[in-house]
Parts: structure tokens; sequence; C-alpha cells
């Protein structure tokens, strides 16, 4: 189901993506949907939650390579940005976002989501100071909120199709910031 809903973000977007339509493609009914998820929010919620659960693995191997940590940061700016227009990981992203105001479920899982990528990239970049790397004094904290900000504003900008801005150009652009806030030893 989840599968298939991120499929029919893709396709379509978010809008298209009701209970029923998603039952349809499955050939199943929105009750038994509904049974599982019990709401729009909560399926939308699983979908993330399911299509980051690959991405963790991935940052978390990052981790473990036996690479630079100017390399290993560059990896990381790279699984972090959408792949492109509409990329539906990145839409789930925006309407959480969206969302998380009204409800304290998302909101608290939104956390957890972005606890998990600020706790990988500041563990990058301390291994990078502990190994000589990057340079002694790096505020490791400070530069990965900054760094994640600023990766989140190149990410709407390519997943809304922004005419000047594309995955290639943005990530160009992080990787262009990441040189000025992550000096090396």
């Amino acid at each position: 189901m989840l599968e298939e809903a991120m499929t029919v973000i893709a396709e379509q977007g978010l809008a298209p993506l009701t209970m029923s339509a998603l039952a349809e493609r499955l050939g199943t009914s929105g009750g038994h949907i509904l049974y599982y998820f019990g709401s729009k929010d909560r399926l939308l919620l699983e979908a993330l939650r399911w299509s980051e659960a690959a991405l963790t693995e991935e940052r978390r191997a990052l981790l473990t390579r036996r690479t630079a940590a100017e390399r290993r940061l560059d990896q990381f700016l790279e699984l972090y940005l959408p792949r492109g227009p509409r990329d539906p990981r990145w839409m789930l992203w925006i309407e959480l976002w969206a969302r998380t105001q009204a409800n304290e479920e998302l909101r608290q899982a939104q956390e957890e989501l972005d606890q998990g990528w600020q706790r990988d990239l500041q563990a990058l970049l301390a291994q990078g100071v502990d190994r000589g790397r990057l340079a002694a004094d790096l505020d490791v904290p400070a530069r990965t909120r900054e760094l994640l900000a600023l990766l989140d504003g190149l990410s709407i900008q390519v997943v809304l199709g922004r005419r000047d801005e594309d995955r290639g150009r943005a990530l160009a652009s992080a990787r262009a910031a990441a040189e000025r806030l992550v000096p090396r030893a």
C-alpha cells in the first residue's frame, strides 16, 4: 500500500491521493485502507517513514565508510536532496510540515525523522574533526543546523520545479556552502 501511495504521489501529486483512489488502484476498498491507517494523515506519515527507512540505512552506512570526511559529506548532500521535481519523498515532507501545527502525532514524527538526519550529519562532522580532516574548532552542532536548513530550502526549490533550480544546481550550491561552512583542517 505504501509503495503504491508513493507511486501515486510521484505520478499525480498529493491532491489526487484519496483513500478511495488508492483503494481502487490496489483493487481493494477504502475501508480496508482505513483499517490499517485510520486517516490520510496516518497514511502519509507511514509512507514517509517507509521511504525514510531506506535512507536511514544509507546514511548509517556513510558513517562507517573508510573514506575522507569531505567525501562522506558530499555523499550525504547527494542523499539528502530530492531526485527532481515532484520527488514523492519530498512532497510528503512538505505536506507533513504543513500539517504538524494541527496534529501532535505528525509533529512528533516529524521531529523524530528530522533528528535522525541531524544526528547522522553531526556524527559525520564530528568524525571528521576527530580524525583531523576538518577544522578542530568546528562548531559541529551549529554547522549541522545551518547545513540542514540550507538543504531544506534548496530541496523545496527543486521539488517545486523552479526554472532556475534543479538537482544539479542545488547540489552545486550545497557543495559550495559546505566548503564555506565546514573548513578542512
